[in-house]
């Protein structure tokens, strides 16, 4: 019986020590609300597809808004999903279809914030997206 107890803790204690380093990996949740008027000059590079802009001081790290082939404006946090307690800034490249964390070597996909190189293993945190008329909003 003793045996059986002992197993069942060292089990239990395992499995908490094993979820408690995976939070580490997961880019903080803080609110996001920008906002700004469509024809906003700092949004001039979304007027096409495969455009893409930065907004600082929004999110963790910034934000990287990115206009689709299909249209669709998508936005992510700039904090690269590898070791996001760095908060290491991923930048955008040229051509504006990915993006690098420098800190890594990571690259992400900016149609959908997938990973497309090691080391990273998990997407950009995104970000929902309104555009109106009048203007664009991201916010979570």
């Amino acid at each position: 019986m003793k045996i059986l107890f002992t197993r069942f803790i060292l089990g239990f204690i395992l499995l908490f020590s094993s979820c408690g380093k995976d939070g580490e990996n997961i880019i903080p949740d803080i609110p996001v609300n920008f906002k700004a008027p469509i024809n906003d000059p700092r949004l001039s590079r979304l007027n096409g597809a495969g455009g893409a802009v930065v907004i600082n001081g929004f999110g963790v790290a910034g934000l990287i808004l990115y206009r689709r082939p299909d249209g669709a404006i998508v936005a992510f946090d700039r904090c690269s999903s590898v070791n996001p307690i760095n908060k290491c800034q991923v930048n955008l490249d040229d051509p504006t279809i990915t993006a690098t964390d420098p800190c890594s070597g990571a690259i992400f996909l900016l149609s959908d914030g997938s990973p497309a190189k090691a080391p990273a293993t998990r997407p950009l945190k995104q970000y929902q997206v309104t555009v109106t008329s009048f203007e664009i909003a991201v916010i979570n």
